[in-house]
């Protein structure tokens, strides 16, 4: 037997080299960033890099490099278009704050009032859950096996509202009272450290509270009142939603836990289609289908750094960015504020090299390594998206890199 989930084996990885081409970037200038870049790509084995700078309230540099597809030999473009993982949570917190704004949701009260079930943790049942909690990862809700396995090829066969009521509802078709909880109370500033408070489901929650509160399907929610007013037109949660064409594939790379699980149930390692078993070996590099899961306002939205771009825009310019009516200054300063908790909403605190701090999120997950923040100092911001896992220091190493260029892009 193997005692393995999907998520743990498709984020497992070995760290020797298998495969870099790299192939033409897209880059609006010669710039040296773009030399960078492509160096840390082989440096790393990573197959492609689309990468941006923001300054002002608008995008001034982008570029790709390496490769999106590389059977196809497809470049990676600052248009090519991938799923950035838990990046994809800001936009769900946007979403519950512009109800929070229009006075219909609560950050402080139960968010189980807003369901036909209770939203609790099982071990603590006195204890509330609230919307706050949930944004700032402070819920004791745990990522279960029923999350960690529920990765599939394609767009999510069961919906969202279906899934959490599964998930929390006692007797529920996802429903673990020992595995989907923590050891600790809701509100917890200190879990144990080996209890990590991160949710996934969490923001899966998060956004069928969107649903639930404004009548709209989430996807639904979010390119009426987030995507289309910021003109974010080559994006959306699901695959449906987009170009497939301008996609790029996802590369994992392959370990000897991933050989021994893709020969139980080839499958389970989301192969991309025409992708074989006898194809896998150690150390290589693996393209994934274009999968999902029904948690989906977790981690799915599929963008490309151009239009990404337009999201960061507008919170590096502190609210004020080129699209009102998204969010107010102040609610966006309470984002991005750790003095209650210790944590902001949603958004994290970084520090660069050179001591500037920044705030920003990361993603990854099979086939993904991205990273989008803004420095505070003066609002320079950098999206960075890997279309591969298992990337050692090269994401950071370039994040560091084009805020050094920064004024020279």
């Amino acid at each position: 037997m193997i005692n393995m989930d999907r998520r743990s084996f498709l984020m497992s990885s070995c760290l020797a080299g298998a495969y870099a081409v790299l192939g033409a970037g897209n880059a609006r200038s010669g710039h040296a960033a773009g030399s960078f870049i492509e160096r840390t790509l082989r440096e790393f084995d990573v197959p492609g890099c689309a990468a941006a700078v923001v300054k002002g309230g608008r995008l001034v540099w982008s570029g790709g490099y390496g490769w999106a597809d590389i059977g196809k030999k497809v470049p990676m473009t600052s248009r090519t278009v991938m799923n950035i993982a838990s990046i994809s949570k800001t936009i769900t917190a946007t979403a519950v704050m512009q109800l929070w704004e229009a006075g219909r949701i609560d950050l402080d009260s139960d968010v189980g009032d807003h369901f036909p079930f209770p939203v609790r943790n099982p071990k603590f049942p006195a204890e509330v859950i609230t919307v706050r909690q949930l944004l700032n990862h402070r819920s004791s809700i745990r990522d279960g096996g029923f999350y960690r396995n529920s990765y599939s090829c394609g767009d999510p066969v069961v919906g969202l509202t279906d899934w959490i009521e599964g998930y929390f509802r006692p007797g529920g078709a996802y429903h673990d009272a020992d595995d989907n909880f923590h050891d600790w109370p809701p509100g917890t500033l200190e879990p144990n450290v080996r209890s990590r408070g991160y949710s996934n489901v969490a923001y899966g929650l998060l956004g069928n509270l969107v649903e639930r509160v404004s009548g709209t399907d989430f996807s639904d929610y979010c390119k009426a009142n987030i995507l289309m007013p910021l003109g974010m037109n080559s994006t959306g949660w699901h695959i449906r939603e987009i170009e497939p064409d301008r996609h790029a594939v996802l590369y994992g790379k392959v370990s000897a836990e991933a050989l021994e699980m893709a020969r139980a149930s080839f499958q389970a390692v989301l192969p991309a289609p025409g992708y074989s078993l006898d194809r896998m070996s150690a150390d290589a590099r693996m393209p994934h289908c274009l999968y999902s899961f029904p948690n989906y306002p977790d981690g799915l939205i599929r963008t490309s750094v151009e239009d990404l771009a337009l999201f960061l825009s507008f919170y590096a310019a502190g609210g004020n960015g080129a699209a009102p009516g998204i969010l107010q200054d102040a609610t966006v300063q309470l984002m991005l504020s750790d003095a209650r908790d210790g944590r902001a909403l949603c958004w994290a605190r970084r520090t660069l090299e050179n001591g500037d701090l920044m705030w920003g999120h990361s993603g990854s997950d099979p086939g993904v390594n991205t990273y989008m923040g803004f420095r505070e100092k003066d609002g320079v911001g950098v999206i960075v998206f890997l279309n591969a896992d298992s990337t050692g220091k090269a994401r950071n190493l370039i994040i560091e890199h084009l805020f050094r260029e920064a004024e020279a892009l």
